[in-house]
């Protein structure tokens, strides 16, 4: 691709995914053009986006002559036949968490998109989360020592079962497969691929169809990540909390970016991705020192794919990556319904590009 070409983009879904994060970000990247968004509610979209092309058909969408990459953010089973249709018309995609809904269909993507020499790539955003690089930091500053727990939690506060897909027993719907790709990616960019997974996932609210409680151990030969959701908590757990043989940190407060997006801040302005919220490092005598928390700044996603597609750098989510999640996804599931410790089926060739 030419390095001054403008990159046009199709975003395929505005629902509260492609509204809140993709379109905000892809318009604050220099370089990338929101040309083209598939959506029913073309009103709504112009309201946003006045130039955009607004088209009802994900396959118009994907098929304009003038799209250069298309981004998929609508329902989870739509991921991998939408995907298809685009590799197999020569654009470049990226999709939104979770990759797929089952490894097979993963693989047959990246098969495909070698097959067709096009990028795709997976839109695990909280890699640049402030919570998040918070908490890499100092773990790779050698503060806690050796690391022997982290607990991962994301929780929300929703009592009341909301008619939406997510929450529908549909294929891909559920809290493990909505926020279960962000704990996994993060714990595997921090310390790679577990020996095992045991998973306790659960529909715990009145009314509902489809699990909305998550509680998933990666075993490691020497320490232990347990993640955690639930939509059932009002308060009194933190984001982030690491135990090491030199001491511990905790970060309580959960990045603001997606707050921020909601209340309309543009990324990539002044206060965007700031964290007010520091982080606690404990030493070996338990008392308490206060860290600043690094700013957040998921337009690095869209930046380095950018900066990908026009020969400068890799990919910033490699498929196989994705895949890797998607491996510890289903563990989860499996061990939770037979009780059991799994591992990963994932291939020597993939574990070997993961190394």
């Amino acid at each position: 691709m030419n390095k001054m070409k403008t990159i046009n983009i199709a975003l395929i879904g505005y629902g509260f995914v492609g509204k809140t994060f993709h379109a905000p970000l892809i318009q604050s990247v220099e370089g990338l053009k929101l040309a083209v968004v598939s959506s029913r509610d073309e009103e709504k979209v112009k309201r946003d986006i006045p130039d955009a092309t607004v088209v009802a058909s994900p396959e118009e969408a994907i098929q304009h002559p003038d799209v250069d990459l298309v981004v998929i953010a609508s329902p989870n089973a739509t991921h991998a036949p939408l995907a298809t249709l685009a590799l197999n018309s020569g654009k470049h995609v990226v999709v939104d968490k979770p990759f797929t809904l089952d490894m097979q269909e993963a693989r047959d993507l990246i098969a495909l998109a070698d097959e067709k020499q096009l990028l795709l790539s997976v839109f695990h955003n909280r890699r640049w989360d402030s919570d998040f690089l918070g908490i890499k930091q100092v773990i790779e500053q050698g503060s806690l020592g050796k690391i022997k727990h982290l607990e991962s939690h994301i929780d929300r506060f929703r009592p009341e079962v909301r008619v939406r897909w997510r929450e529908q027993n549909v294929p891909g719907s559920g809290l493990w497969f909505d926020l279960g790709p962000h704990l996994i990616d993060q714990t595997l960019q921090l310390f790679g691929l577990p020996q095992s997974v045991q998973g306790n996932i659960a529909t715990l609210r009145d009314g509902a169809e489809i699990n909305d409680w998550a509680h998933v151990v990666l075993n490691y030969p020497e320490h232990k990540v347990i993640l955690h959701c639930s939509m059932l908590v009002a308060g009194g757990t933190s984001r982030f909390t690491v135990h090491g043989d030199k001491g511990s940190v905790v970060k309580a407060r959960i990045d603001q970016q997606e707050a921020q997006l909601l209340a309309g801040v543009i990324p990539g302005s002044e206060s965007w991705g700031e964290d007010s919220d520091d982080m606690l490092l404990f030493g070996a005598s338990g008392d308490a020192q206060a860290v600043k928390t690094p700013k957040g700044d998921q337009r690095q996603y869209y930046i380095n794919v950018r900066d990908a597609l026009t020969g400068k750098i890799d990919n910033p989510v490699h498929p196989v990556e994705a895949l890797a999640v998607m491996a510890v996804l289903e563990a989860a599931v499996k061990s939770s319904e037979t009780g059991s410790t799994q591992s990963l089926e994932l291939t020597p060739e993939e574990r070997a590009h993961l190394q």
